[in-house]
Parts: C-alpha cells; sequence; structure tokens
C-alpha cells in the first residue's frame, strides 16, 4: 500500500505543541478522529538502571521490517526545575538510520506515573501519521506505576538480576499488569536463578482457559539471539490479542477512562495555580464531554459486545 512519506518536521512541531498544550489546547483535539490502522503499542517498562534504553534500541532494530516504527522515550523531569536529560536518544544514536524510523525523548514533566504529559494524545497523533508500530519506552518505575498498562497493546517488563525478593515482587502492581517478563543483563550473576524463580512461581498460578500466560525471558544486547526471542514473543502475544475482541474492548475503556482523568487532572492543576478569578472553563467542559462520550461508547461497546 502506498502512503505519503514520513514528515519528520510536521511530526516534530506536532509532538512540541502536544508536550506543551494545556487543557484548553487539549479541548480542541477531542473530536480528532481515530485512525483506520493504529499502530501496535509496545510498551517498556521496568525500574531504573534495568537497561530500558539499550534493550528498546536493539528492538526496535529488529522490528524496523515491520513497517514504519515510532519510539517515544520517556525521561524524567527536574521537579524543581521542570527540565530532563533527555539521555534515552543519546543511547539509541547508534540504530542505523531508516527513512521509517523516528525516535523522540519526552520530558515527564507534570505527571508521576511513567508517562509524560498529553501522551494519550501524542500517541494517537503517531496513528495519524501512519506509523505500524510504536515502542513506548517509560520513565523507571516501581511496584504502582502501571498507568502505561492502558495505553499500549503488549507491555514488556524489564527486570533485573537479583533486583528484590521475586516473591514480594509478584505481588506488585506492575508484575500484575506484565505480558511479557524479561530478565534483563543476563549476562549477570544471579540472572538465571531469577528466571527459574519467576517460572516456578508462574507454574503454580492457576489461569482461566484461554488466557495469555506471560512468557518469562532472558535478554543481553549482547546476545542478538535474546533479543530475536523478545521479539517474537511480541508477535505472539500481537496475534493472541487479534482473537480477541472482548480485550481489545477493554483497551478502549480503559484509555478512554485514562484520558479522561488526565484531563481533569491538568484543568484542576490549572485552576488550583490560576492567580486571578476569571477561568476560561468553555473549552474544558467541551474536553470533558467528549471524554465522557468515548467512555461511554467504549462502556455501551464493552457491554453488548461492539454490536451496535
Amino acid at each position: 500500500m502506498n502512503r505519503p512519506a514520513l514528515d519528520r518536521w510536521a511530526l516534530s512541531r506536532a509532538l512540541t505543541r502536544l508536550a506543551n498544550a494545556n487543557a484548553s489546547d487539549l479541548a480542541q483535539l477531542a473530536a480528532m478522529p481515530q485512525a483506520d490502522a493504529p499502530a501496535r503499542r509496545i510498551g517498556i517498562t521496568g525500574a531504573p538502571g534495568a537497561g530500558k534504553s539499550t534493550l528498546v534500541g536493539h528492538l526496535a532494530t529488529q522490528r524496523l521490517a515491520k513497517g514504519r516504527l515510532g519510539v517515544l522515550a520517556v525521561d524524567p523531569s527536574s521537579p524543581h526545575s521542570g527540565g530532563a536529560i533527555l539521555g534515552d536518544r543519546v543511547r539509541m544514536d547508534d540504530i542505523e538510520g531508516s527513512s521509517e524510523l523516528y525516535i523522540r525523548s519526552l520530558g515527564s514533566r507534570r505527571t508521576t506515573d511513567g508517562l509524560a504529559d498529553n501522551l494519550a494524545e501524542m500517541l494517537d497523533l503517531m496513528d495519524q501519521h501512519g506509523f505500524d508500530e510504536v515502542l513506548l519506552e517509560t520513565v523507571g518505575v516501581g511496584q504502582a506505576e502501571y498507568a502505561v498498562r492502558a495505553q499500549v497493546d503488549t507491555l514488556v517488563l524489564v527486570l533485573l538480576p537479583d533486583s528484590g525478593d521475586v516473591v514480594q515482587a509478584m505481588k506488585a502492581g506492575i508484575m500484575e499488569m506484565a505480558d511479557i517478563f524479561v530478565v534483563n543483563k543476563a549476562d549477570l550473576p544471579g540472572a538465571q536463578r531469577m528466571v527459574t524463580d519467576l517460572r516456578r512461581i508462574a507454574a503454580v498460578a492457576r489461569h482461566e482457559k484461554d488466557v495469555w500466560i506471560p512468557p518469562i525471558l532472558l535478554a543481553s544486547y549482547t546476545q542478538p539471539e535474546s533479543i530475536q526471542a523478545l521479539s517474537e514473543a511480541i508477535d505472539q502475544h500481537q496475534r493472541w490479542l487479534g482473537r480477541s475482541e472482548e480485550r481489545r474492548m477493554a483497551v478502549q475503556t480503559a484509555r478512554a477512562r485514562y484520558r479522561l482523568r488526565r484531563a481533569l487532572e491538568l484543568r484542576l492543576a490549572e485552576f488550583i495555580g490560576a492567580q486571578r478569578e476569571e477561568f476560561f472553563l468553555n473549552d474544558f467542559a467541551k474536553q470533558m464531554f467528549g471524554a465522557l462520550d468515548t467512555l461511554r461508547s467504549a462502556l455501551r461497546d464493552e457491554q453488548t459486545g461492539g454490536v451496535k
């Protein structure tokens, strides 16, 4: 299928405008039409220092053959200055250039959930520019920052060898959300032991029929076959998702809820920070009604199985 060449300049400018958008600006995007063929969204999350950026760089090289690929990498912003180092782009500079590859680093700014301001709208924008797949790397997260779950189709959790008691880790919220577990830096001591412990715990867990059982993989950038195995596991999960209409509708509902919650948080932050009594709520009301309509539609589809 022929499609226009990727206009990097236009996309970069549009992403910058979205990153700086306030609630009133976002209200104008409430009616943005959804792309006919949205990109596959692959989330890469894990604790700080787990090697996410290096892993994403090598995974991007593996998956370039599958079509137009975008990489959005979130770096933590300073709570004092608001600035961010944006080192993810630096660590991905060894990816061979491609007219179908786009990499963008984002500061987390005001968010504390591992993502970035207005990220949901940015992902929609990537759809509008014809991306086949988007790799989303989160800020380093702990046990409870799992907002990325609602924004991606496949969630990869990157773990470090000897990064803590495995049994305790399995109780954590982010562990329950992952579709694929990757014990990274496989050449370090304790990597195989951690995989064995995770598999032992998974073996005694109860699973419903036809449910996806997250694979547990070892990976290292020095072992290309391990990156290929991760890529194949992502493909397997994507195929499984394609057979589950119920799962697809649940994802749509979760994304609508997240967008509504973030819009409310952003507008309330602006309201609290306002230094004058005059506050323009008209655009915000439009945005809220649009977000509520989207959530209502997603909930209706989930309840009726997509039957109009």
